[in-house]
């Protein structure tokens, strides 16, 4: 029965290694730095807890800690036991994974956005340059026209009346200053919607960017969830084969005492029918004699 115990206990300490990983009594300041949720702020404070306290008794001992709530707690409970040895360098390889995927993901959106950025300023500067080109053209094609016309009304002036050749200059010029107007508003008009395409165009890549960094967070999540869980299944089921296992022993210690047992009665009752048959024999003797 006692060695029966001592199986019991050793198989309650290995299912406790298998479902955790850190041995919160024993493990280091990196080791406790690896936890999700536990920074080295945190790792430091379990440790000055421990050195002050003694070892934890249970694991609900750790919200006791400064800094340490429920929400951190919920998160680490899964990862952490109070005995066995702590293994860790496969969660910190794939933390480290998880960081340096999500920092290139960071660094590619912000270099789409710059390049965004950079060809929005270069579109604008193209349709200012464009727009003052053509005010330029227009203004000369009007001063141009207004010397053309001056010319003309110079040399009619000899065969047209003077109050006709005033009348057709000011017509020529407010003819002259409209058109300038039309393609000064036009210029402008063009210029306004250059820009409203390339704020349009500035804001779609943001979202498209900001999308791409979400999806990316969520997949990551996603995929360390599931291999969390992968983890826990495996954790699970070498617990319940050790359970099995532990059963079978406990139903063959069982049997090899009851055999034991009912050994032990055979004998009693041999022995007792052996004493019986002695006494009998003796009084027998006595008879005899």
């Amino acid at each position: 029965m006692k060695r029966l115990a001592l199986f019991f206990g050793a198989l309650l300490a290995y299912a406790g290694l298998a479902l955790a990983a850190v041995n919160i009594n024993t493990a280091t300041k990196e080791q406790l730095d690896a936890l999700p949720g536990i920074g080295p702020v945190k790792a430091q404070a379990i440790i000055d807890y421990r050195a002050k306290n003694g070892n934890f008794k249970s694991l609900d001992d750790l919200k006791k800690v400064p800094g340490i709530g429920d929400a951190t707690f919920d998160k680490i409970k899964g990862d952490v036991s109070l005995s066995g040895a702590t293994t860790t360098p496969a969660k910190d390889e794939k933390k480290e994974s998880m960081k340096d995927k999500a920092a290139d993901t960071k660094a590619a959106v912000k270099e789409k956005a710059a390049d965004t950025k950079a060809a929005v300023k270069e579109t604008a500067a193209d349709t200012k340059a464009a727009t003052k080109e053509k005010a330029a053209d227009t203004k000369a094609a009007v001063k141009e026209k207004a010397a053309d016309t001056k010319a003309v009304v110079k040399e009619k002036a000899g065969d047209t009346p003077k109050a006709e050749a005033k009348k057709e200059a000011a017509d020529t010029k407010a003819a002259a200053k409209k058109e300038a107007t039309d393609t000064k508003a036009t210029a402008k008009k063009e210029a306004t919607d250059t820009k409203a395409a390339a704020t349009t165009q500035a804001a779609d890549t943001k979202a498209a960017a900001k999308k791409e960094a979400a999806d990316t967070k969520a997949a990551n999540a996603k995929k360390e969830a599931e291999e969390k869980k992968k983890k826990a299944d495996e954790a699970k089921k070498k617990a319940d084969d050790a359970k099995k296992e532990a059963d079978e022993k406990k139903a063959e210690a069982k049997k090899k005492a009851d055999d034991k047992k009912a050994d032990a009665k055979k004998a009693d009752a041999k022995k007792a029918d052996a004493k019986k048959d002695d006494a009998k024999k003796d009084d027998d003797d006595k008879k005899k004699k």
